[in-house]
């Protein structure tokens, strides 16, 4: 190809990929429902996007580096203190139990399905085990269940993929080689490569933590060298060993998602950028290797793989992992209608096939359409139908607001105890350790994460939070945190108002709607509340008091309506009004100081 040609093919790529997330989220679907049609029927019309023809040889090491970069960030993501009791017992199990049930019933019946010689059939077992966060996190997103089961299928998602990496690439070298081993041979080899994985994640821990602790690189040489070090420990490791590279990704970002000191918050938007790039790149090149007459003869066989897949392995591996645990039925049935593959089904699928054809392995021909058919009909069917499943067993999050207020100070706590008095599932962060210790001993729960990760992407949906309320007494860092947080968040960020003469570098500049307005800024309900102030909770159905301030009305579904500078919300029959009540006595005001008069008394 030319190299007009290349970047032609390139650019078209990006442009697919991009504009296919694009239309999902207009048409509110999950994005892989889009973006594998797309790149099939793109590869179909044109050979300007076949990867294969784009970058020869280089494509199949940049998948492997790119889907190590995936699971990292998704490692990154999962907190050992947030899985515990039956939840972690049930990840063990879907893992342990269910990889091996999974790999023997896809394998017996690809066989005689797909018309596949034995080693082909467990080549693509092998293939089917895994899931991937790039496909169940999404969908989970999507449906919002309970955080129970969220946690248990995002560890699922984000654990099996290394574990299945390795086993292909195992099953890859067996079914090459054309010869039986030993169980103790193959279990040998496994645990070689699990040990060059756990060695390589190890390694690359202690570089992070040279990288980001000791030379203290700032944001963005951080994020960079996090990048760097990712890629060139998984590239080492799949050197030594295929696909280990994935393991010690993803033991990576554990480490740093577990281990005290590491501060990965602040790098989440550009990591969140570019791993939905990745992902949408990867999907169209992968898809648009598929052609249409390589789906000649598979398609039905490959849906009935995918029924035997959905309809009995799965809830058998779910009935089997979750048995004895006090997972609710609901919520068992949810993690048996939950299993779609993803990238690293797709990368390794194309990575093996290709090699196995040219041995003659019969069969072989067909693993990489096989595939590509049951990611697509496990998405589009857990994508259209896990919201109505989910509402059906009852494991969706209810709709009523879940706020995270950030900020410790007495006037916070107490705001946070009305909004729980009305029905809220509060959540609440705050910096300083005294400070923390006071929202513990007010009974509200405290936030375990930095703040940006509890509050922006993958943490706010673990943690369910849906508003974020920024009401520290620095005005300026609310403003800078309302800037970062907006945009980050599906639902709104308010932040507290800060006097119109205050002297912050930020705060009084920026254009963005706050909380009450003028002269209710936070400094005043602070000095407000010293002098005796309360805040409380009570029916809308009565006359709001004299001389109180309404904050927030509680609508009757638990949705959360905030007063702010331009919009009052009327309360309705059934509402809650949150009220800030009139000092008890009198404020020592001095000259410079008016935004902390009492409103009240206005």
């Amino acid at each position: 190809m030319t190299a007009d040609q290349i970047l032609f093919g390139l650019g078209l790529t990006l442009v697919l990929a991009v504009g296919s997330q694009v239309l999902a989220s207009r048409l509110r679907i999950p994005a892989l429902i889009v973006l594998l049609p797309v790149g099939f029927v793109a590869g179909a019309l044109t050979d300007d996007i076949n990867p294969n023809r784009l970058l020869g040889s280089l494509f199949q090491p940049l998948v492997s580096l790119a889907v190590a970069v995936i699971l990292f960030d998704s490692g990154v993501e999962l907190t050992l203190r947030k899985l515990q009791g039956h939840a972690r017992r049930v990840v063990v199990r879907l893992i342990v139990i269910g990889v091996p049930i999974t790999l023997a019933v896809a394998a017996l019946s690809a066989a005689p399905l797909l018309g596949m010689s034995k080693g082909a059939a467990v080549m693509l077992g092998a293939i089917l085990v895994v899931s991937g966060p790039t496909v169940v996190g999404p969908l989970l997103n999507f449906v919002r269940p309970t955080e129970r089961v969220q946690r248990v299928l995002a560890w699922e998602g984000s654990l099996i993929d290394p574990v299945g990496g390795i086993l292909g690439a195992l099953v890859f070298s067996a079914v090459v080689a054309s010869s039986r081993h030993p169980l103790g041979y193959e279990l040998g080899q496994f645990l070689i490569s699990v040990g060059v994985g756990v060695a390589g994640g190890v390694v690359g821990t202690g570089l992070l933590w040279l990288l980001l602790r000791k030379l203290q690189l700032g944001e963005v040489l951080g994020t960079l060298a996090t990048v760097a070090s990712v890629v060139a420990v998984a590239a080492a490791c799949d050197i030594l060993r295929d696909d280990t590279g994935l393991m010690a990704a993803i033991l990576m970002g554990l480490a740093m998602a577990n281990l005290p000191g590491f501060e990965v918050a602040a790098r989440r938007p550009f990591f969140e950028t570019v791993i939905q790039l990745i992902i949408g790149t990867l999907f169209i090149s992968i898809s648009a290797t598929v052609t249409p007459a390589s789906l000649k003869g598979v398609v039905l066989p490959a849906l009935g793989l995918v029924a035997i897949l959905v309809l009995a392995v799965r809830p058998l591996v779910a009935w089997v992992s979750t048995l004895r645990t006090d997972l609710s039925n609901g919520e068992r049935g949810f993690v048996g209608w939950m299993a779609p593959r993803g990238i690293v089904a797709a990368s390794t699928a194309s990575t093996f096939s290709v090699t196995l054809v040219a041995h003659g392995i019969g069969g072989a021909s067909k693993i990489l359409p096989a595939t590509f058919l049951v990611i697509v009909a496990t998405v589009t069917l857990y994508g259209l139908t896990a919201s109505p499943v989910a509402r059906l067993l009852r494991v969706t999050r209810p709709a009523r607001t879940r706020p995270l207020l950030v900020g410790g100070a007495p006037w916070v706590i107490e705001l946070g105890r009305a909004l729980e008095s009305a029905g809220l599932d509060v959540l609440m962060w705050a910096g300083l350790e005294e400070q923390r210790d006071d929202i513990r001993r007010a009974g509200l729960q405290l936030a375990h994460s930095e703040l940006l990760a509890a509050a922006t992407g993958q943490g706010a949906e673990l943690e369910g939070v849906t508003a974020v309320l920024l009401l520290t007494g620095e005005d300026d860092f609310n403003a800078l945190a309302s800037t970062t947080l907006q945009g980050n968040l599906d639902g709104p960020v308010y932040r507290v108002a800060a006097p119109r003469h205050s002297h912050g570098v930020v705060a009084p500049y920026t254009d963005d709607e706050v909380l009450f307005g003028e002269p209710l800024t936070g400094a005043a309900i602070s000095t407000r509340h010293e002098h005796g102030a309360k805040i409380s909770s009570q029916p809308a159905d009565g006359a709001m008091p004299d001389r109180h301030d309404l904050l927030f009305v509680v609508r009757a579904d638990g949705r959360l309506a905030a007063v702010t500078e331009h919009h009052r919300p009327a309360p309705e029959a059934g509402d809650t009004l949150v009220l800030l009540g009139p000092a008890r006595q009198a404020p020592q005001v001095t000259a410079g100081d008016t935004a902390t008069v009492d409103a009240g008394e206005r």
